[in-house]
């Protein structure tokens, strides 16, 4: 095609219909818009977190071979059979033997809290049947028995099949952190 040439009376009637120009600097389209991502609240730090009701628990003594169960008041007795079963799998583990009762409680409170921090339902924990312990009572075995039915997060434990560790281990069913709650919990 040929290029048309405007008259000068042409290019001064385009250039006033128009009005003031002003240059492209870019010629990129941004297709979102620029909005302020939303504000999340900030972790605590673990340490400050109290997670043991320290009320009064009595607690039956365990020995090294006997199975512990707790289910949380309000929940369905098929929801211990399940978890005794392994229906609900577990999502992390954690191995307490060879440590101390202050040294393990704080690794358990890590442990929990970082699980329910990421979602996790289902954990299990190994803390041993104490057979090197005095009078056949394992301290980590009943300190773990009664720190489960403390802790706030805690809907039910049970001892383990034996191949995931039997009466030296449990799974624990937890609750959904808060950023999870959201998502529908399975029929309990």
């Amino acid at each position: 095609m040929a290029k048309k040439t405007l008259s000068s009376e042409d290019s001064d009637l385009f250039r006033q219909s128009i009005g003031k120009v002003k240059a492209v600097e870019s010629d990129t389209l941004q297709l979102t818009p620029h909005e302020k991502p939303k504000p999340y609240p900030k972790d605590k730090p673990v340490d400050s977190i109290k997670p043991f009701d320290s009320g009064n628990i009595e607690v039956e003594k365990l020995y090294q071979e006997d199975s512990v169960s707790f289910l949380a008041p309000g929940l369905q007795k098929n929801v211990i059979k399940k978890l005794r079963k392994g229906y609900y799998g577990f999502d992390a583990s954690i191995d307490l033997h060879g440590l101390t009762s202050q040294q393990a409680k704080q690794q358990l409170t890590k442990f929990l809290h970082f699980s329910i921090e990421d979602g996790y339902r289902c954990v299990h924990i190994i803390h041993g049947k104490g057979y090197g312990s005095s009078n056949n009572q394992p301290v980590l075995k009943n300190d773990i028995n009664l720190w489960l039915r403390q802790h706030s997060n805690v809907q039910a434990f049970c001892s383990t099949p034996p191949k995931d560790g039997g009466t030296g281990a449990v799974f624990v069913l937890l609750k959904r952190g808060e950023k999870y709650a959201e998502e529908e919990d399975p029929e309990y």
